[in-house]
């Protein structure tokens, strides 16, 4: 059965670029260095087939994004200007930044504006990216081209003889599928993503010189999880996860790749010159329930799923054409890279879980929908977690739906500590943001969040499958300095979100006793404003949709606590 379906999409594969599409070299996106960048968000076209002009965004461009140089340790400012006909907003994936600086959907960019975060490179070098991140809007913006890749440096990878002259001998691979419609135009939430684009370019061909080359792996998809490889089942050496270097080279013939997550790859072609290779996804391989696996699903299967040629199979990716060295070509591969810390379990400070879960039950719930995180979904006014500062956690994520799940966390970067009560695989250790739960599978990480703290704004979690981040599978955190916020009787409050529009939640440490502690709202004059409060354990909110636009004053105890604006 499998056999027949490789053979099936060969002939596909062949179909799409043969009779319609010419092989093409490999689009490097522009690189830009320095520390103060211009990223222009933009509507352009691009022709995936020739002759037919499809609507596209990009950034600096009609599609996709340049290539973004940072060095540890530096200010950088990234000025990134929305002339879309709709907002935006842009996030650094990876990247270890103020919550107002690290563009989620809270950070939000109009048209025509511009925002200008500004923040020291604090990640190890590494491979990171960035993309939209707004609310409902992730999936059809990266769809149609926003993301690009950012790459960071720093003296411990400088130190190392490895490949890093940018298009020559260091490679970005950002790999992605995308769905249209009989019209050509960009589609999302289908499981009909037959097109596959290596840095936008369809049908891509790269010359890659006969020594150690270094490939720099990114899923940009919206859903689809790759198992990668060489058609020569070759080995290659895995050198960097998610955050950065690994210890040691982790060699193998075969790498899985869930939406949002990096490698870095050292691949030896010293002896093929003048020969051809194909990077190959191995689709066949893949273990059910991941997104591009044969089967998804044991009581219903995803509408169109079995109908797209490319689940469940084999076929080329990228072909490489193998040409001459290069001067000053690197022809090793390290044994030592850096060194890893971990963070022991008898640190932690507090636990968590989080459930992925159906919020509606059915067999066609299980694998379409809709998700959610500990039996909620987003709410743009609602903190879902409350961290203090300096404090190691570890949480465990749990997926109970018949879908794997790619779960990123923002701000900060993680060690896997188990899989299912098991050490995590070869090319999952190390540093990461990204990890792929399978159906019914848990995994547990471990993490510190220092630097930085905001009473206000948060920083996100959510699944990486676009459409289901869009749908709702998300949840978010604030990071607090408990030395800074309020505290009366032994009671530390957060109030969210500010400004507001209809309501205001306090998240507070403790849970609120009613015979005898008190919340009130002022004015700025000073008058007492009647409101409806609802108290649950630790938190409370406040119907404030009556209030005029200004600034009131959460007393607690009778103690001015916090500020909040209504909007």
């Amino acid at each position: 059965m499998q056999s027949m379906k490789k053979i099936g999409i060969t002939a596909f594969c062949t179909l799409l670029g043969g009779a319609f599409l010419a092989q093409t070299a490999l689009m490097i996106p522009p690189l830009l260095e320095g520390t103060d960048f211009n990223l222009n968000v933009q509507m352009g076209t691009t022709q995936f087939w020739p002759g037919i002009n499809t609507p596209t965004f990009g950034v600096n461009g009609n599609l996709l994004a340049p290539t973004l140089i940072l060095n540890k340790g530096e200010e950088v400012t990234l000025n990134v200007i929305n002339n879309l006909n709709t907002t935006t907003t842009m996030h650094w994936h990876g990247l270890h930044v103020a919550a107002m600086n690290d563009g989620g959907p809270h950070q939000i960019i109009q048209e025509g504006a511009t925002w200008s975060p500004q923040f020291e490179v604090m990640n190890n070098a590494g491979t990171f990216w960035y993309h939209p991140h707004g609310e409902n809007k992730t999936d059809m913006q990266v769809s149609k081209g926003i993301a690009g890749m950012i790459i960071i440096r720093d003296e411990v990878e400088a130190a190392l003889e490895l490949p890093r002259t940018y298009g020559i001998d260091d490679f970005p691979i950002i790999v992605q599928t995308k769905s249209f419609d009989v019209l050509h135009q960009i589609q999302i939430a289908t499981h009909a993503d037959t097109l596959l684009m290596v840095n936008g370019t369809v049908n891509a061909f790269l010359d890659a010189p006969a020594q150690v080359v270094r490939l720099r792996m990114l899923n940009g998809s919206s859903e689809r999880t790759f198992l990668f490889g060489f058609s020569n089942d070759m080995n290659f050496s895995q050198i960097a996860t998610d955050g950065g270097l690994k210890e040691t080279p982790y060699q193998t013939n075969r790498l899985m790749l869930a939406p949002g997550e990096r490698n870095e790859w050292l691949v030896d072609l010293s002896s093929f010159q003048g020969q051809t290779i194909y990077l190959m996804n191995y689709g066949s391989d893949l273990p059910d329930g991941a997104m591009g696996a044969e089967n998804v699903g044991t009581m219903a299967t995803l509408e169109g799923y079995d109908d797209n040629p490319l689940n469940g199979a084999d076929f080329q990716v990228l072909q490489i054409n193998v040409v001459a060295t290069t001067a000053n070509a690197i022809t090793t591969i390290p044994s030592v890279l850096t060194t890893i810390t971990p963070i022991n379990i008898s640190e932690v400070d507090q636990s968590r879980t989080m459930t992925m879960s159906v919020m509606e039950m059915g067999p066609m719930n299980m694998v379409e929908g809709p998700f959610g995180i500990n039996n909620v979904q987003f709410d743009m006014e609602v903190v879902n977690e409350i961290v203090q500062l300096g404090d190691v956690e570890a949480w465990t994520i749990a997926n109970q739906t018949q879908v794997a799940h790619p779960f990123h966390i923002h701000d900060v970067e993680f060690q896997i500590l188990d899989v299912n009560g098991s050490s995590p695989a070869a090319y999952q250790q190390g540093w990461k943001d990204v990890v792929l739960v399978m159906p019914q599978q848990s995994v547990t990480f471990i993490t510190r969040f220092e630097d930085f703290a905001d009473p206000v704004t948060p920083y996100m979690y959510h699944c990486h499958l676009l459409h289901h981040e869009d749908e709702g599978m998300m949840g978010s955190f604030l990071v607090v300095d408990p030395n800074s916020v309020f505290e009366s009787n032994m009671l530390t409050g957060i109030a969210y979100p500010n400004p507001a529009r209809s309501k205001v939640s306090l998240s507070l440490s403790k849970r609120f006793d009613k015979s005898t502690q008190t919340v009130r709202v002022f004015d700025m004059m000073g008058n007492l404003i009647p409101l409806q409060m609802d108290v649950a354990d630790n938190r409370l909110s406040i119907d404030v949709a009556s209030l005029s636009s200004g600034m009131y004053t959460i007393s607690i105890d009778g103690l001015n606590a916090m500020h909040f604006i209504k909007e």
